[in-house]
């Protein structure tokens, strides 16, 4: 009955959309418009997909990142607990933008590519993050200590024709991501992402408002004048926003933004995860109902997951009964023992996870169709 439920919920909000964008909305293809649709409907219907990133390329125990391995196809370290994949998946564009073969942590793009089209095929929802490595000073994203990085780039900027090569090689890929049949795979996108925090180069002290919105300004026209009309785009900060003031002070603006989100992680200190979660919650919703916007948590997640019921226990408790679309929990990573957020066999929460998984409002990819 969930399957059903969420479809029927989906033909309605399709109808909706099938009418053409409103005024102020970003040009979306009608699988975007689709892939739109879907979100909001599951929001509405109080139901949550889950999300897990880089989910389908490794996993705690194992990678599948060799370019000539294809032993790994398929897997999932989800997938081995639940017996479904996560109706999100999530992967990176960093080192896109540089031409290299390989993103930041070693996933092949086109091994990325592959896994985005089977994500799409059976259903489900890729989101896209760009740790894109400082253009000024060479460093990575997390250099953040020249604060002429966002004027450099931007339009009169001396390495504004350069990032322009940087942010092409980023839209030949996103052109890319094609069916058999020609079609543009949707994808939501989400550059620029926990601006409100101060770790990355285009962050709250190092940039300043006007150029951070013109970062956003520049990325959209970009894809729009190269006509990926199939991209969704997410609107990520941090949970630094204690309102609505300060949740769009960046803003870029309603005509270029698809989902508002906000990313969070839990610390040893489960009530300050439990008030922040809240807090940035209360915002969050507030803010979408007030802009006609999708609402996600866009990042979350206890690293190593200490806790046995961490899934039922505090996940969907902080939820609660929130209106948005999806929660993404960050990756398990093969090569470092502790650093893994989503589920694998053998975790102390492995029973948990299936409690959470038969919840009737989570959603994974057997959940959905499109």
């Amino acid at each position: 009955m969930k399957k059903i439920a969420i479809c029927l919920t989906m033909i309605g909000a399709v109808l909706l959309t099938a009418c053409g964008p409103k005024k102020s909305e970003p040009a979306r293809s009608a699988e975007a418009q689709a892939m739109l649709a879907k979100m909001k409907a599951i929001a509405d219907g109080h139901k949550v997909m889950f999300g897990h990133q880089d989910d389908t390329v490794y996993g705690h125990a194992w990678q599948g990142i060799k370019d000539a391995d294809a032993s790994s196809e398929g897997r999932s370290d989800t997938k081995e607990v639940c017996g479904d994949y996560p109706a999100v998946i999530g992967f990176d564009l960093g080192h896109l933008e540089l031409g290299h073969p390989k993103n930041l942590d070693g996933v092949p793009f086109d091994k990325m590519r592959r896994e985005i089209l089977a994500q799409y095929e059976r259903g489900g929802i890729v989101t896209l993050s760009w740790h894109l490595d400082n253009p000024l000073t060479g460093g990575d994203a997390w250099d953040f200590h020249d604060k002429g990085t966002a004027a450099s780039i931007l339009p009169d900027g001396k390495l504004h024709e350069e990032f322009l090569t940087r942010l092409g090689r980023v839209a030949d890929f996103l052109a890319s991501l094609k069916t058999a049949d020609g079609t543009l795979v949707p994808v939501l996108f989400r550059p620029w992402h926990e601006h409100t925090g101060s770790w990355f180069w285009w962050g709250q002290e190092i940039c300043t408002t006007e150029q951070y919105k013109a970062l956003w300004r520049m990325t959209y026209d970009f894809m729009q004048k190269r006509g990926l009309t199939n991209l969704l785009w997410a609107y990520s900060p941090g949970s630094e926003p204690k309102n609505q003031d300060e949740y769009f002070e960046r803003y870029p603006g309603d005509d270029i933004v698809d989902v508002l989100g906000f990313d969070t992680y839990q610390g040893r200190n489960r009530d300050g995860y439990m008030e922040t979660m809240k807090r940035s919650l209360d915002v969050l919703v507030e803010a979408a109902k007030s802009h006609d916007k999708v609402a996600a948590v866009t990042e979350t997640g206890f690293e190593g997951t200490p806790d046995p019921t961490w899934w039922t226990g505090t996940l969907l408790p902080a939820l609660g009964d929130a209106p948005v679309a999806y929660v993404l929990v960050w990756r398990n990573a093969w090569d470092r023992e502790t650093h893994h957020y989503g589920i694998y066999p053998g975790h102390e929460s492995e029973a948990d996870f299936m409690e959470f998984y038969n919840n009737p409002r989570t959603v994974f990819a057997k959940d959905i169709r499109k």
